[in-house]
């Protein structure tokens, strides 16, 4: 199996808005193999537990405003890894220590990733 067209979508303006909220290190993989229910993680790193929460808030902004609304939320409280689950989508917002204990990269090694598209950066001019 591979990732739905809704996944991809939803996957493209959730990771814009963790770009846009200063959300480093972003992955996603197609886990629709081993998963049935689920089409793409996105794994997310924030700086602190401000940063993620901030992260979190306009993920779930921005695919509402889109039409796809959240299933459930999890850690949102404490902010050290936030789960958003979109139905297609699932996003894991972390804290950067949190990211590196758990080690979901490793855990689903076996999944393809699946492209990310973001703005390119703002050029200064000379």
């Amino acid at each position: 199996m591979t990732a739905t067209d809704a996944g991809v979508q939803a996957l493209q303006i959730a990771a814009r808005a963790a770009d846009a909220k200063g959300g480093e290190d972003l992955v996603a993989l197609d886990v629709s193999d081993p998963l049935p229910l689920v089409d793409i993680f996105l794994l997310v790193t924030g700086r602190n537990e401000r940063n993620v929460a901030a992260i979190a808030d306009e993920i779930e902004e921005q695919l509402l405003a889109s039409g796809v609304k959240r299933v459930r939320r999890e850690g949102r409280a404490e902010s050290r890894w936030v789960l958003l689950d979109f139905g297609d989508l699932v996003v894991h917002v972390f804290h950067e220590e949190e990211r590196t204990f758990y080690g979901l990269e490793r855990l689903w090694k076996d999944c393809p990733t699946v492209p990310i598209e973001l703005p390119e950066p703002a050029r200064a001019e000379d």
